[in-house]
C-alpha cells in the first residue's frame, strides 16, 4: 500500500456555511464544507464593500458564493439562530425567498468580500456536516 498516493488523492475540503429556505421560506443555514478544487462554472464575479444592508433583513438576491476577504460578521436567520462568517468561512448564500437573513459587522467596520454567482441549477457541491 502506497501511503503517499493515498494522501495525494484523499479530497480537502474548505469550511462552507450555506443559507437555505425552509418551510414556507422561512431562513435557515446548515454547516459543512466544500471541496478544495472544485470547479465552479461561473460567467463572472465581482468585489464588495458596501455594509449598508447592516442589520437589514433581506433574502439573497440569487445563489451564490460569498468569500470574505476581510471581517468578521454575526449571520442571523428567521429563527434567531447565529453563525459567524470570517476569512476562511465559504457563504452559499441560497436564500433567495422569504425574509431572508441579517448580517452585522462584530470586529472593525468593514466586509470586504468576492461574490461568485451560480446558475440555479449548478450543484454548489456543499457537504453537511
Amino acid at each position: 500500500m502506497n501511503t503517499t498516493s493515498e494522501k495525494a488523492d484523499t479530497p480537502t475540503y474548505l469550511k462552507a456555511i450555506r443559507l437555505i429556505n425552509v418551510d414556507g421560506n422561512r431562513c435557515d443555514f446548515e454547516l459543512g464544507r466544500i471541496p478544495a478544487r472544485q470547479h465552479i462554472n461561473a460567467n463572472y464575479f465581482f468585489a464588495q464593500t458596501d455594509v449598508s444592508l447592516h442589520n437589514t433583513p433581506h433574502p439573497a438576491p440569487r445563489k451564490q458564493y460569498v468569500i470574505t476577504t476581510k471581517g468578521r460578521l454575526k449571520f442571523t436567520v428567521t429563527s434567531g439562530k447565529t453563525f459567524i462568517i470570517e476569512p476562511g468561512i465559504i457563504l452559499i448564500a441560497n436564500d433567495t425567498q422569504g425574509e431572508g437573513h441579517t448580517w452585522e459587522i462584530i470586529d472593525g467596520n468593514e466586509w470586504e468580500r468576492i461574490y461568485i454567482p451560480l446558475e440555479d441549477s449548478f450543484n454548489d457541491h456543499f457537504i453537511a456536516d
